[in-house]
């Protein structure tokens, strides 16, 4: 049987198209309950707002049983950007569960 759980958050990309591995830049977002142990579990995200004019990208990362981490920024056309990359507020819904 599938656990559903959901929620929403403000994200805003204030430093550009950062391209990195490091994580320290992601929010980290808790889930209201943990998932069982061991449980496989995805998150997908969705933007539900329209405050910039350029198109936002989410990354999410480091899913567990407790929560994950996500981003927001700008997208890139490869390894030119194709805008600034900063972006203002948006609010970022999510629905996790297990599979």
């Amino acid at each position: 049987m599938s656990m559903i759980q959901i929620g929403k958050l403000q994200l805003n990309s204030p430093n550009g198209t950062e391209v990195t591995t490091n994580t320290s830049t992601f929010t980290q977002v808790a889930f209201p309950s943990p998932f069982p142990d061991n449980a496989a579990v995805i998150v997908v995200p969705f933007v539900q707002t329209f405050n910039g004019a350029d198109t936002p990208g989410l990354r999410i990362t480091d899913v567990t049983t407790t929560g994950f981490k996500i981003r927001i920024n700008e997208l890139v056309g490869g390894s030119k950007a194709i805008s600034d990359g900063i972006h203002t507020h948006e609010t970022v819904a999510w629905i996790a569960s297990t599979v």
